[in-house]
């Protein structure tokens, strides 16, 4: 299936580009493997040859393709490839997947009394979405974004990436985080689209996301379908 194209996602070859980085975190391309002629790979990808140039020039600017002027273009893997979704841990099962999001519900709020004390106001803004990996419903998440980041924030202007958002259109950067992982019963407000009902187990992984001077900006907590993600770390 092609990646998205629907609003709030990113740009076509930025998801080519990431999908492809993933793959290559994944293992599921290898150092020197040589890639599809362009004209095909476009083809197989449903996309033009302009726009896998595009991607494919992200790619080489990470660092991770050797373009061979009349031999082809060629993997170059590194020991932790980094993209837009290098904080991102969850892989389809059998490796890889390009993530993307449906926004679910966006409010502002008082935060609740059991999130961990973070950041200056009372409030937060609490952002719900569907993850999915490779058009796979994989994963729920709720975000709670500190309200001294942001006055509002509206639901259409959010893409793919919230990271991205935070960098791009409210100059917050996300520099680091600390994950917990562990089970938690699925949520009752969880689209029967997830595939898993209220109560169900699910993998839980709870993060805490420093900005660029320590605090914590964000917490959040994520419920995947181990039937169809896991959370990965890699130290190569």
């Amino acid at each position: 299936m092609p990646p998205s194209q629907q609003g709030g996602a990113l740009p076509l070859y930025l998801q080519i580009s990431e999908m492809l980085i993933r793959d290559i975190a994944a293992g599921r391309l290898v150092d020197g493997a040589r890639l599809p002629p362009e004209r095909d790979m476009a083809k197989s990808l449903d996309i033009s040859v302009g726009t896998l140039r595009k991607a494919l020039s992200e790619l080489e600017s990470h660092g991770l393709l050797d373009r061979r002027q009349g031999s082809g273009n060629y993997i170059r893997s590194k020991a932790t490839p980094e993209g837009i979704y290098a904080f991102f841990r969850l892989e389809l099962v059998a490796g890889g997947g390009l993530p993307t999001a449906r926004v679910l519900d966006v409010a502002r709020m008082q935060k609740p009394a059991d999130l961990p004390c973070f950041g200056a106001s009372i409030d937060a803004h609490r952002i719900r979405r569907l993850r999915f990996l490779g058009a796979q419903p994989a994963a729920v998440e709720e975000i709670w974004l500190d309200a001294g980041h942001a006055e509002t924030i509206v639901a259409a202007d959010l893409s793919d990436s919230l990271y991205l958002y935070y960098r791009e259109v409210l100059g917050l950067w996300i520099t680091g985080y600390e994950d917990q992982v562990g089970l938690s019963p699925c949520p009752g407000w969880a689209p029967p689209e997830f595939g898993q009902p209220p109560g169900a187990p699910c993998g839980l992984v709870e993060r805490q996301s420093r900005a660029r001077d320590g605090s914590i900006a964000e917490v959040s907590r994520n419920w995947f379908d181990s039937n169809v993600a896991r959370y990965v770390a890699r130290m190569r």
